[in-house]
């Protein structure tokens, strides 16, 4: 076993560019929105770019090794995550995304919650995150109808290292002038209630089933842990997902789970994952899976990954406390 990466699957996007360009070189032409580097989904199947593996499909790659790769409390009939890279120089469509029970029932997939790191924010950059306090069902109606939605919308600038959850209900967009690191459930369902005249199909009916005004976009500031050559902030706790960042200046070493799967994303910097039998160098915008079973590993450098994965949240929960409860 070691640390697998996978080839980028790059996808075009009205809205998308080159900025990616600043630290990937194997960009095809066009602009380009998405970088799906964690995949294995019926519109998107990675394929192993590393290793003795490499070439493998991921669907087959679980079905070869199975738990040993996933983990003992993984299923392996449907990967649970998806990891993306998004370049936004237009904004995208205003949209929300269904649950796991309104997904399935209609859709034949997962539902979609996701959370967002700003990689990098360039000049007027901003997200759109919920909607503004005083709307009602019934403003939303008669703006998605009267084209105007946009005053609704609780737009926030944004800067490099900026979190925020988005769960499933919550109305969204990303707009111009990001590169976002988006880790979510893996699900392909958007739909969209405003796209700015640009005449793509939009999904009004679908999106008034599921959207959920209560919900409010807030930045995660999170919780630090001072660690000897690192830091590690916990910035998100959810059913689908747990997100971390560590701000490695040394190395931290860790022993892999074998009831679960990790996924590293560096998004600063650059340095390896070291393992017993050899390392893995890794650059920003470099994702790796680190497969249940692979034991204790070292990750050195000077960068920032972030680390993702499906929680026990209860477990998680308490190890959080025990950094402060002394009862």
């Amino acid at each position: 076993m070691y640390p697998i990466k996978f080839e980028n699957l790059y996808y075009k996007k009205i809205w998308g560019g080159r900025d990616l360009e600043a630290f990937r070189n194997n960009l095809p032409e066009g602009k380009i929105g998405e970088s799906w580097d964690i995949a294995c989904h019926k519109n998107g199947m990675g394929t192993v770019a590393n290793g003795k593996l490499k070439g493998v499909k991921f669907d087959k790659l679980i079905d070869t090794l199975g738990e040993k790769l996933l983990g003992t409390e993984i299923k392996k009939e449907r990967f649970p995550l998806l990891i993306k890279l998004i370049n936004a120089t237009d904004k995208l469509s205003i949209q929300v995304h269904p649950n796991d029970m309104y997904a399935n029932k209609v859709e034949n997939d997962s539902g979609k919650s996701e959370v967002w790191y700003v990689v990098d924010a360039f000049e007027g950059a901003s997200l759109i995150v919920g909607t503004k306090r005083e709307c009602t069902m019934d403003q939303f109606r008669n703006a998605i109808k009267q084209g105007n939605l946009e005053k609704f919308m609780n737009r926030v600038p944004v800067k490099k290292g900026d979190v925020y959850f988005i769960k499933s209900g919550l109305v969204h967009a990303i707009c111009e002038g990001v590169i976002i690191a988006e880790i979510q459930q893996s699900s392909d369902v958007t739909y969209r209630v405003y796209d700015y005249g640009r005449g793509r199909e939009l999904h009004v009916k679908k999106a008034l089933d599921v959207v959920d005004l209560s919900l409010k976009g807030e930045k995660s500031s999170g919780i630090t842990l001072k660690r000897n050559g690192f830091e590690k902030t916990y910035l998100c706790l959810a059913r689908e997902f747990s997100l971390e960042l560590y701000d490695i200046y040394d190395k931290a070493s860790e022993t892999s789970d074998r009831e679960r799967f990790y996924i590293f994303t560096c998004v600063d910097g650059q340095g390896q994952i070291i393992y017993d039998d050899g390392a893995e160098n890794i650059f920003k915008g470099d994702s790796f899976l680190i497969p249940a079973f692979l034991g204790d590993y070292t990750l050195k450098g000077k960068m920032k990954l972030l680390k993702s994965y499906v929680p026990d949240c209860s477990k998680v929960g308490n190890d959080i406390l025990k950094e402060i409860v002394k009862f």
